[in-house]
């Protein structure tokens, strides 16, 4: 899995690795669903406070597409483990829908008469 990180947070810059090694273990089942992942960091609305650490990640996947999840806290961490958790729930989804979906059947041939 390629792991594609940004911030222009100075402090979000820092949690570089962390958040490489919390990625890979929450999706250290699924590494082979996802090939790439996208991981931002960023201070919403600067030095005020608030709920404004947003942590973004776009996974690209076989057969879902691109799979956005966006988590926002007061800390990095929590926001970053909102959006792992997130993700690994939303991909779990995803491989289940295809691997569960109810095959059509081709449709009887209307009889003649």
């Amino acid at each position: 899995m390629q792991v594609l990180f940004e911030s222009r947070d100075p402090q979000g810059a820092q949690l570089r690795g962390l958040a490489v090694r919390r990625l890979r273990f929450a999706m250290r089942r699924l590494t082979w669903l996802v090939p790439r992942v996208r991981v931002q960091l960023a201070d919403v609305n600067g030095p005020r406070g608030g709920i404004d650490k947003r942590c973004r990640l776009e996974l690209k996947t076989h057969n879902a597409g691109t799979v956005v999840i966006t988590a926002m806290a007061h800390d990095w961490h929590v926001a970053l483990d909102s959006a792992l958790a997130r993700a690994a729930r939303t991909l779990m989804r995803s491989w289940r829908r295809t691997q569960l979906a109810p095959r059509r059947e081709a449709p009887m041939p209307a009889a003649s008469r």
